[in-house]
Protein backbone atom coordinates (compact mmCIF):
# COMPACT_ATOMS: atom_id res chain seq x y z
CA UNK A 1 0.00 0.00 0.00
CA UNK A 2 3.28 2.48 1.10
CA UNK A 3 4.76 1.68 -2.37
CA UNK A 4 1.17 1.97 -4.53
CA UNK A 5 0.78 5.71 -3.26
CA UNK A 6 4.52 6.72 -3.50
CA UNK A 7 4.32 5.87 -7.25
CA UNK A 8 0.84 7.53 -7.98
CA UNK A 9 2.43 10.66 -6.39
CA UNK A 10 6.06 10.68 -8.52
CA UNK A 11 3.03 10.14 -11.14
CA UNK A 12 1.24 12.84 -10.13
CA UNK A 13 4.72 15.39 -10.08
CA UNK A 14 5.48 14.01 -13.57
CA UNK A 15 2.25 15.13 -15.14
CA UNK A 16 2.50 18.22 -13.68
CA UNK A 17 6.23 18.72 -14.58
CA UNK A 18 5.10 17.92 -18.13
CA UNK A 19 2.27 20.51 -18.24
CA UNK A 20 4.22 23.12 -16.63
CA UNK A 21 6.91 22.49 -19.22
CA UNK A 22 4.63 23.11 -22.01
CA UNK A 23 4.82 26.56 -23.21
CA UNK A 24 2.11 29.04 -22.63
CA UNK A 25 -0.34 30.11 -25.78
CA UNK A 26 -0.37 33.66 -26.13
CA UNK A 27 -3.34 35.53 -24.67
CA UNK A 28 -5.46 38.49 -26.48
CA UNK A 29 -7.66 41.05 -24.62
CA UNK A 30 -9.76 43.58 -26.20
CA UNK A 31 -11.65 46.18 -25.02
CA UNK A 32 -12.96 49.94 -25.80
CA UNK A 33 -12.55 52.34 -23.24
CA UNK A 34 -16.16 53.36 -22.94
CA UNK A 35 -18.94 50.86 -23.28
CA UNK A 36 -20.95 54.06 -24.84
CA UNK A 37 -20.34 57.06 -26.79
CA UNK A 38 -22.70 59.93 -28.13
CA UNK A 39 -22.42 60.47 -31.95
CA UNK A 40 -18.91 61.92 -33.14
CA UNK A 41 -17.02 61.14 -30.15
CA UNK A 42 -13.64 59.68 -30.02
CA UNK A 43 -12.96 57.02 -28.35
CA UNK A 44 -10.32 54.24 -28.49
CA UNK A 45 -9.84 50.52 -28.56
CA UNK A 46 -7.34 48.51 -26.58
CA UNK A 47 -5.68 45.44 -27.59
CA UNK A 48 -2.97 43.67 -25.23
CA UNK A 49 -1.39 40.38 -25.95
CA UNK A 50 0.55 38.40 -23.72
CA UNK A 51 3.29 35.84 -25.18
CA UNK A 52 6.70 34.49 -25.13
CA UNK A 53 9.18 36.20 -26.07
CA UNK A 54 10.28 34.16 -29.25
CA UNK A 55 6.94 34.09 -30.41
CA UNK A 56 5.71 36.64 -33.29
CA UNK A 57 2.15 37.96 -33.46
CA UNK A 58 0.64 40.59 -36.21
CA UNK A 59 -2.21 43.12 -35.79
CA UNK A 60 -4.52 43.44 -38.73
CA UNK A 61 -4.82 45.53 -41.19
CA UNK A 62 -8.28 47.10 -41.33
CA UNK A 63 -9.50 48.53 -44.73
CA UNK A 64 -11.07 51.85 -45.92
CA UNK A 65 -10.58 52.87 -42.80
CA UNK A 66 -13.26 50.84 -41.10
CA UNK A 67 -13.50 48.43 -38.06
CA UNK A 68 -14.42 45.33 -39.64
CA UNK A 69 -14.50 46.23 -43.22
CA UNK A 70 -17.29 47.65 -44.30
CA UNK A 71 -20.05 45.96 -41.86
CA UNK A 72 -19.53 48.56 -39.54
CA UNK A 73 -19.80 52.48 -39.28
CA UNK A 74 -16.72 52.89 -36.75
CA UNK A 75 -13.59 54.57 -38.30
CA UNK A 76 -10.41 54.34 -37.79
CA UNK A 77 -8.66 57.67 -37.31
CA UNK A 78 -5.23 56.69 -36.18
CA UNK A 79 -3.07 53.93 -35.17
CA UNK A 80 -0.92 53.80 -32.49
CA UNK A 81 2.25 52.14 -32.33
CA UNK A 82 3.13 48.71 -31.16
CA UNK A 83 4.51 49.19 -27.11
CA UNK A 84 5.90 47.05 -24.55
CA UNK A 85 3.94 47.12 -21.50
CA UNK A 86 5.53 44.59 -19.49
CA UNK A 87 8.55 41.60 -19.24
CA UNK A 88 8.46 38.53 -16.76
CA UNK A 89 10.98 36.46 -17.80
CA UNK A 90 10.36 34.95 -21.12
CA UNK A 91 6.66 36.53 -21.26
CA UNK A 92 5.94 40.14 -22.45
CA UNK A 93 2.63 41.77 -23.12
CA UNK A 94 2.42 44.20 -25.61
CA UNK A 95 -0.05 46.82 -26.21
CA UNK A 96 -1.66 48.31 -28.95
CA UNK A 97 -4.37 51.26 -29.36
CA UNK A 98 -6.71 52.85 -32.15
CA UNK A 99 -8.31 55.64 -32.40
CA UNK A 100 -11.96 55.66 -33.51
CA UNK A 101 -15.23 57.32 -34.07
CA UNK A 102 -18.69 56.91 -35.33
CA UNK A 103 -21.44 58.95 -36.92
CA UNK A 104 -24.13 56.36 -37.03
CA UNK A 105 -26.35 55.78 -34.02
CA UNK A 106 -26.95 51.75 -32.98
CA UNK A 107 -25.64 49.37 -31.05
CA UNK A 108 -22.44 47.69 -32.58
CA UNK A 109 -21.27 44.18 -31.67
CA UNK A 110 -18.04 43.60 -33.02
CA UNK A 111 -16.84 40.37 -32.37
CA UNK A 112 -14.07 38.90 -31.22
CA UNK A 113 -10.90 40.69 -31.91
CA UNK A 114 -8.38 38.49 -33.94
CA UNK A 115 -4.55 38.65 -33.67
CA UNK A 116 -1.92 36.46 -36.24
CA UNK A 117 0.04 34.08 -34.14
CA UNK A 118 3.41 32.44 -35.96
CA UNK A 119 5.64 30.23 -34.05
CA UNK A 120 8.36 27.97 -35.89
CA UNK A 121 5.88 26.08 -39.00
CA UNK A 122 2.64 27.20 -37.02
CA UNK A 123 0.30 30.31 -38.49
CA UNK A 124 -2.90 30.60 -36.56
CA UNK A 125 -5.38 32.93 -35.68
CA UNK A 126 -5.74 34.34 -31.98
CA UNK A 127 -8.81 35.89 -30.74
CA UNK A 128 -9.81 37.72 -27.87
CA UNK A 129 -11.35 36.26 -24.75
CA UNK A 130 -14.25 38.39 -24.85
CA UNK A 131 -16.68 40.08 -27.33
CA UNK A 132 -16.37 43.77 -28.33
CA UNK A 133 -19.64 45.75 -27.98
CA UNK A 134 -20.44 49.65 -27.88
CA UNK A 135 -23.32 51.85 -28.43
CA UNK A 136 -23.49 54.92 -30.14
CA UNK A 137 -25.99 57.13 -29.10
CA UNK A 138 -27.77 60.79 -30.28
CA UNK A 139 -28.80 63.48 -27.83
CA UNK A 140 -32.64 63.44 -27.03
CA UNK A 141 -34.68 66.43 -27.91
CA UNK A 142 -37.91 66.94 -26.48
CA UNK A 143 -40.07 68.91 -28.52
CA UNK A 144 -42.96 69.02 -26.20
CA UNK A 145 -40.98 71.59 -23.99
CA UNK A 146 -38.46 73.28 -26.44
CA UNK A 147 -39.61 74.91 -29.31
CA UNK A 148 -38.26 74.56 -32.93
CA UNK A 149 -37.40 78.33 -34.55
CA UNK A 150 -36.82 79.01 -38.06
CA UNK A 151 -33.62 79.81 -39.04
CA UNK A 152 -32.63 83.37 -39.33
CA UNK A 153 -31.90 85.86 -41.96
CA UNK A 154 -27.89 87.07 -42.12
CA UNK A 155 -27.95 89.85 -40.08
CA UNK A 156 -27.03 93.42 -42.08
CA UNK A 157 -24.08 95.04 -41.31
CA UNK A 158 -22.85 98.71 -42.74
CA UNK A 159 -19.94 98.20 -45.21
CA UNK A 160 -16.68 99.60 -43.60
CA UNK A 161 -13.49 100.62 -45.69
CA UNK A 162 -11.28 98.14 -43.96
CA UNK A 163 -13.00 95.13 -45.49
CA UNK A 164 -12.33 96.56 -49.12
CA UNK A 165 -9.23 98.51 -48.50
CA UNK A 166 -6.89 95.65 -49.18
CA UNK A 167 -8.36 94.40 -52.25
CA UNK A 168 -8.36 98.38 -53.74
CA UNK A 169 -4.59 98.88 -52.41
CA UNK A 170 -3.45 95.33 -53.92
CA UNK A 171 -5.66 96.65 -57.31
CA UNK A 172 -4.03 99.97 -57.40
CA UNK A 173 -0.76 98.62 -57.21
CA UNK A 174 -1.96 95.64 -59.88
CA UNK A 175 -3.01 98.79 -62.01
CA UNK A 176 0.33 100.70 -61.80
CA UNK A 177 2.37 97.25 -62.26
CA UNK A 178 0.46 96.95 -65.63
CA UNK A 179 0.99 100.56 -66.44
CA UNK A 180 4.55 100.75 -65.74
CA UNK A 181 5.12 97.13 -68.89
CA UNK A 182 3.11 99.43 -71.07
CA UNK A 183 5.44 102.07 -70.60
CA UNK A 184 8.32 100.80 -70.97
CA UNK A 185 7.11 98.40 -74.16
CA UNK A 186 5.90 101.33 -75.92
CA UNK A 187 8.94 102.89 -75.28
CA UNK A 188 10.84 100.15 -76.13
CA UNK A 189 8.92 99.44 -79.90
CA UNK A 190 9.78 103.57 -80.37
CA UNK A 191 13.44 103.00 -79.91
CA UNK A 192 13.41 100.61 -82.69
CA UNK A 193 11.44 102.62 -84.91
CA UNK A 194 13.47 105.63 -84.54
CA UNK A 195 16.77 103.46 -84.92
CA UNK A 196 15.01 101.81 -87.82
CA UNK A 197 15.00 98.43 -86.99
CA UNK A 198 18.76 97.63 -87.25
CA UNK A 199 19.83 94.72 -85.30
CA UNK A 200 23.17 94.65 -83.76
CA UNK A 201 24.74 91.43 -86.08
CA UNK A 202 25.70 88.70 -83.89
CA UNK A 203 29.46 87.91 -82.97
CA UNK A 204 30.57 85.40 -84.80
CA UNK A 205 31.67 81.90 -83.09
CA UNK A 206 34.99 81.82 -83.18
CA UNK A 207 35.39 85.16 -81.58
CA UNK A 208 33.22 83.93 -78.85
CA UNK A 209 35.03 80.54 -78.58
CA UNK A 210 38.31 82.29 -77.76
CA UNK A 211 36.98 84.62 -75.34
CA UNK A 212 35.94 81.80 -73.29
CA UNK A 213 39.22 79.83 -73.42
CA UNK A 214 41.17 82.93 -72.24
CA UNK A 215 39.12 83.32 -69.57
CA UNK A 216 39.33 79.74 -68.19
CA UNK A 217 43.31 79.58 -69.03
CA UNK A 218 43.02 82.59 -66.52
CA UNK A 219 41.13 81.08 -63.88
CA UNK A 220 44.26 78.78 -63.51
CA UNK A 221 42.05 75.47 -62.52
CA UNK A 222 45.18 73.07 -63.30
CA UNK A 223 47.33 74.81 -61.00
CA UNK A 224 44.97 74.29 -58.14
CA UNK A 225 44.46 70.49 -58.92
CA UNK A 226 40.76 71.02 -60.79
CA UNK A 227 42.26 69.26 -63.60
CA UNK A 228 38.84 67.96 -64.56
CA UNK A 229 36.85 71.00 -64.35
CA UNK A 230 39.66 72.38 -66.42
CA UNK A 231 39.38 69.89 -69.14
CA UNK A 232 35.65 69.74 -69.00
CA UNK A 233 35.57 73.47 -69.56
CA UNK A 234 37.93 73.26 -72.65
CA UNK A 235 35.75 70.76 -74.30
CA UNK A 236 32.45 72.73 -73.65
CA UNK A 237 33.56 75.18 -75.10
CA UNK A 238 34.79 73.82 -78.67
CA UNK A 239 31.89 71.80 -78.19
CA UNK A 240 29.54 74.60 -78.22
CA UNK A 241 32.14 76.28 -81.13
CA UNK A 242 31.68 73.60 -83.43
CA UNK A 243 27.48 73.44 -83.01
CA UNK A 244 27.48 76.79 -84.32
CA UNK A 245 30.61 76.77 -86.43
CA UNK A 246 29.05 73.70 -88.59
CA UNK A 247 25.76 71.78 -88.64
CA UNK A 248 25.97 69.45 -86.06
CA UNK A 249 25.38 68.91 -82.59
CA UNK A 250 28.25 68.49 -80.98
CA UNK A 251 26.65 69.06 -77.33
CA UNK A 252 25.07 65.54 -78.07
CA UNK A 253 27.76 63.88 -79.70
CA UNK A 254 30.42 61.16 -78.14
CA UNK A 255 34.44 62.17 -78.64
CA UNK A 256 34.22 59.64 -81.56
CA UNK A 257 31.05 60.63 -82.99
CA UNK A 258 32.77 64.41 -83.34
CA UNK A 259 35.77 63.70 -84.58
CA UNK A 260 33.86 60.94 -87.28
CA UNK A 261 31.86 64.49 -88.46
CA UNK A 262 34.52 66.87 -88.71
CA UNK A 263 36.69 64.21 -90.94
CA UNK A 264 33.18 64.70 -93.38
CA UNK A 265 33.55 68.39 -93.09
CA UNK A 266 37.26 68.32 -94.75
CA UNK A 267 38.98 69.83 -91.72
CA UNK A 268 43.00 69.89 -92.34
CA UNK A 269 44.97 67.48 -91.28
CA UNK A 270 46.77 68.87 -88.54
CA UNK A 271 43.41 70.33 -86.95
CA UNK A 272 41.96 66.76 -86.82
CA UNK A 273 44.57 66.18 -85.09
CA UNK A 274 44.69 68.60 -82.26
CA UNK A 275 41.13 68.18 -81.77
CA UNK A 276 41.73 64.31 -81.52
CA UNK A 277 44.58 65.01 -78.86
CA UNK A 278 42.56 67.31 -76.90
CA UNK A 279 39.31 64.90 -76.86
CA UNK A 280 41.30 62.06 -76.01
CA UNK A 281 43.36 63.67 -73.52
CA UNK A 282 39.93 65.17 -71.70
CA UNK A 283 38.33 62.13 -71.41
CA UNK A 284 41.29 59.88 -69.71
CA UNK A 285 41.49 62.83 -67.26
CA UNK A 286 37.33 63.16 -67.12
CA UNK A 287 36.78 58.85 -66.89
CA UNK A 288 40.03 57.11 -66.22
CA UNK A 289 41.52 59.76 -63.44
CA UNK A 290 44.51 60.13 -65.67
CA UNK A 291 46.68 63.48 -64.17
CA UNK A 292 48.94 65.22 -67.29
CA UNK A 293 51.80 67.14 -66.57
CA UNK A 294 52.40 70.93 -67.15
CA UNK A 295 53.27 71.02 -70.38
CA UNK A 296 50.28 68.54 -71.24
CA UNK A 297 47.95 71.15 -69.71
CA UNK A 298 49.63 73.81 -71.79
CA UNK A 299 49.12 72.43 -74.66
CA UNK A 300 45.80 71.48 -74.31
CA UNK A 301 45.02 75.26 -73.88
CA UNK A 302 47.17 76.14 -77.29
CA UNK A 303 45.95 73.00 -79.71
CA UNK A 304 42.41 74.55 -78.93
CA UNK A 305 43.08 78.17 -79.25
CA UNK A 306 44.61 77.42 -82.48
CA UNK A 307 42.41 74.70 -83.60
CA UNK A 308 39.82 77.43 -83.63
CA UNK A 309 41.91 79.86 -85.44
CA UNK A 310 42.79 77.49 -88.15
CA UNK A 311 38.44 76.68 -88.53
CA UNK A 312 37.07 79.99 -87.72
CA UNK A 313 35.03 81.17 -90.59
CA UNK A 314 36.70 83.65 -93.02
CA UNK A 315 34.86 86.31 -94.14
CA UNK A 316 34.76 87.28 -98.08
CA UNK A 317 35.69 90.97 -98.53
CA UNK A 318 33.67 92.54 -101.21
CA UNK A 319 36.05 94.14 -104.05
CA UNK A 320 35.47 97.83 -103.87
CA UNK A 321 33.22 99.35 -107.12
CA UNK A 322 35.00 102.42 -108.82
CA UNK A 323 32.13 104.70 -109.88
CA UNK A 324 33.15 106.95 -112.90
CA UNK A 325 32.23 110.33 -112.84
CA UNK A 326 29.51 111.41 -115.02
CA UNK A 327 30.95 113.44 -118.06
CA UNK A 328 29.20 116.75 -118.83
CA UNK A 329 29.81 118.14 -122.43
CA UNK A 330 32.18 121.29 -122.47
CA UNK A 331 30.69 124.13 -124.02
CA UNK A 332 32.53 124.87 -127.12
CA UNK A 333 32.87 128.68 -127.51
CA UNK A 334 32.02 130.31 -131.05
CA UNK A 335 34.94 131.58 -132.84
CA UNK A 336 33.76 135.38 -132.76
Amino acid sequence: MFYAKKIFTVALLLIAGSLSAQPKTPSVEARFSADSVLIGDQFRLDIEVDKDVMEVVEFPVFDRGHLGGDSTDIEILAEGPVDTLKTDGRRITLKKSYLLTCFEEADYRIGKFPVLYINKNIIDTLWSMDSLRIFVNTLSVDTATQTIHDVKLPLEVPVRFGEYGGYLLTGLLGAALIALVVFLLVKRFRGKRQSGGKRVPAEPPHVTAIRQLEKLHSQKLWQSGKQKAYYTGITDILREYLSTRYPVKALEMTSQEILDRMIRESLPEKSIKRLKDILITADFVKFAKFTPDADQNETVYTDAYYFIEETKAVEVEQPAVEIEPIKTEEKKEDDA
